[in-house]
């Protein structure tokens, strides 16, 4: 405290953060020269600029009247560079030496810790570097010289053996290279020869200099100033350690060096010092297939179960009771295969076609899955080694037997990557042309003991089930009025009512989520159990108030996606219907819109159910509701149809923004048309 006395405070002043010019400002230093004598009154004559790799080269002209300077040696410097012929494009066209040029050279590749400050009128306004350059004479006309040197001596060799004999016709063996091994390939690509040859790609971008009190510069100089609109107030909420920290890194030389190890080798000591989803990540990277007891074993006896079943479940998923490495982990999205050099995408779509039949049966075979994902030999072949072992005739098996135990002990976790699977399965479907016919069908409940009902206790099932039937029917009943009573006030939307089974009971949807009778009993009427209402409803109105509008399919996969984030034992996995679904969209106040599909469609039942939010409580619900009425008439529409007819309704014209915010939040264009979003069929 007492130093903090000694020191009082003298001035305070504002910083700015000016980002005008953050990607486009470099600094160009000239270390040849003093700082005395710059290169402002030279006259520049022309500039150029390789973005990509920040490469500048400058021409300036030389004052070849200065006492100083030797016209005898200019003159000679221009003839061996451009040579005594006069049809060729030459480098000096004055036959005199009179301009250099400069070539830079990058002082550091991180100029984040750089940036340019003005100060003016008690402000600081700073603005990053982009890049800081070093500028230097090049002597590349040395290297012309030369060359047309050794041209001319060929020449005069060529004219002197003109006269000698030819030579004996020798035999020449043909060979053909064998193909390129990846190790030969990275060596090419490292060497020099190749990393110039990429730099020589680039095209140069032609620039127009101007000099330091040209008025173009005093207004490129302007940006340099923070600008009004884009000032923002932050306050400094970092101590003065952690601040002087920030604005001074340690270099890495102050570090002390660690001894390097292979970059596919860590030990056990360097894997306990990570954050717990980096371990799970590395561990099941490298091992590929673990069961959960395996990895609590090398994670070590004091880490919390729950806490890495949360870690393993983002980064692997449930096969037989057993964690496989998710594909993307394997195969990044920049990536591509060794053998065959097919994208990351198309080799996580396979690998997960292979961990899918793994969930159906212990064994697979190479040429079904090569047939089906039409992937080479070679890349189908890593995919099974990862997580299976082959037996001769008869294909191949999963690495591990199935884990029941972990089943039995999680089922809520089971329960989570089975809904998982089912919607990488239909994605799969999509994709490969899948028969659906092929797909496993739901084993049937094991029967129990036939026994004798007396006539009493059939009595009493028949009254229960009148009773069931009679509260179904009231609330049905009820349903259908307000639905009426909604199309009365909205005559320009049809509601579409939802259909029963022959029946009378509601049709559980693939969304039923737990198994047998017992999901019936828990969703009478369609309606979830108790206590999962409001966090069904909260999570479909967030989600309309981003999306506006969603097919019933696209519903289901986003509250599949939700499910999947939620911790084990929520309320929403004891089972939710297609019904209870559509029942919780229309009482968030959104409207089922009738679109008028082609005839020729082939979207499912479920895309065919198009939900809308109706009232979002923002300024552009009426344009909102104006378009659903124009599809709901029409499958797709013409820009200029839904900007007249908006007009038309709202009585004022609309600008371009307002359009286009309405499009983007309920509509999706294709071919010139606008389609609302996922009624487009490819």
């Amino acid at each position: 405290m007492a130093n903090e006395e000694d020191d009082p405070v003298v001035q305070e002043i504002d910083v700015y953060l000016a980002k005008s010019l953050a990607e486009k400002l470099y600094l160009f230093q000239y270390p040849v020269r003093p700082a005395s004598m710059t290169y402002e009154d030279i006259p520049h004559l022309a500039a150029r600029i390789k973005p990509k790799q920040q490469k500048v080269e400058l021409e300036m002209a030389i004052d070849t009247l200065n006492p100083n300077y030797c016209r005898s040696k200019g003159e000679q410097i221009a003839l061996n560079v451009d040579g005594a012929c006069v049809d060729e494009p030459s480098t000096y066209s004055s036959k005199l030496m009179d301009k250099q040029m400069f070539s830079s050279s990058q002082t550091t590749s991180n100029t984040s810790r750089y940036a340019a400050a003005l100060y003016r009128q008690g402000e600081l306004h700073l603005t990053p570097l982009h890049g800081i350059l070093q500028l230097r004479p090049s002597f590349s006309y040395l290297d012309k010289a030369d060359a047309k040197h050794r041209e001319r001596e060929a020449a005069n060799e060529g004219d002197s053996s003109q006269d000698e004999a030819e030579e004996d016709v020798k035999q020449v063996t043909v060979r053909f290279s064998r193909p390129e091994s990846e190790q030969a390939r990275q060596r090419r690509v490292q060497s020099y020869e190749f990393l110039q040859r990429k730099q020589a790609e680039e095209p140069w971008v032609h620039l127009h200099y101007c000099g330091l009190r040209d008025s173009r510069s005093e207004h490129e100089r302007q940006y340099l100033l923070c600008q009004p609109s884009g000032a923002e107030n932050t306050g400094l909420v970092k101590s003065p350690s952690e601040y002087l920290a920030m604005l001074m890194p340690p270099s890495p030389e102050e570090e002390k060096e660690k001894p390097v190890a292979p970059s596919n080798v860590l030990s056990m000591a360097q894997l306990r010092t990570l954050p717990l989803a980096d371990q799970i990540r590395i561990l099941m990277k490298n091992v590929k297939v673990m069961p959960f007891a395996n990895l609590m074993s090398l994670l070590g006896p004091s880490i919390d179960s729950v806490a890495v079943l949360r870690g393993v479940q983002k980064v692997a998923m449930l096969v037989q009771g057993n964690w496989v490495v998710k594909s993307d982990i394997l195969y990044p999205k920049d990536s591509s295969s060794p053998h065959s050099g097919v994208p990351a995408e198309v080799l996580c779509r396979g690998r997960d076609f292979v961990m899918w039949k793994f969930t159906q049966s212990r064994w697979v075979v190479r040429k079904e899955v090569a047939a089906v994902t039409k992937l080479c030999t070679e890349d189908v072949k890593d995919f099974l080694e990862q997580m299976a072992v082959v037996r001769v005739n008869k294909g191949w098996e999963f690495l591990l037997p199935c884990d029941g135990d972990f089943i039995r002990k999680h089922p809520d976790v089971a329960q989570r990557q089975h809904m998982l699977w089912t919607g990488i399965q239909a994605k799969l479907e999509k994709v490969y042309n899948l028969v659906k016919e092929t797909t496993p069908k739901k084993p049937d409940a094991p029967s129990g003991p036939v026994g004798l009902v007396s006539g009493d206790q059939r009595v009493q099932v028949a009254k229960g089930r009148a009773q069931q039937n009679h509260t179904l029917l009231e609330r049905d009943l009820q349903w259908r009025k307000a639905q009426a009573r909604a199309a009365a006030v909205l005559p320009g939307v049809r509601v579409k009512e939802e259909p029963l089974s022959e029946d009378g009971e509601e049709e559980d949807g693939p969304m039923a989520t737990a198994p047998g009778g017992g999901l019936h009993s828990r969703l009478a009427n369609g309606h979830p159990p108790p206590g999962c209402a409001p966090e069904l409803r909260a999570f479909v109105e967030a989600t309309f108030q981003r999306q506006f509008v969603l097919t019933l399919s696209e519903l289901k996969r986003l509250f599949n996606l939700h499910l999947a984030s939620l911790p084990p034992g929520h309320a929403l996995f004891s089972g939710i219907s297609d019904r209870t679904l559509q029942e919780a969209a229309l009482a968030a106040g959104c409207k089922q819109i009738l679109v008028p599909f082609p005839p020729q469609t082939v979207a499912c039942p479920e895309e065919q159910k198009v939900f809308a939010l109706w009232e979002s409580g923002d300024t552009s619900d009426q344009h909102r509701q104006v378009l659903l009425e124009i599809f709901s008439k029409n499958y797709r529409v013409r820009r200029n149809m839904i900007q007249s007819r908006l007009t038309q309704e709202c009585g004022e014209d609309l600008s371009k923004q307002e359009v286009d915010k309405v499009l983007k939040d309920c509509c999706v264009s294709y071919g010139g048309m606008w389609y609302l979003k996922g009624t487009v069929q490819s």
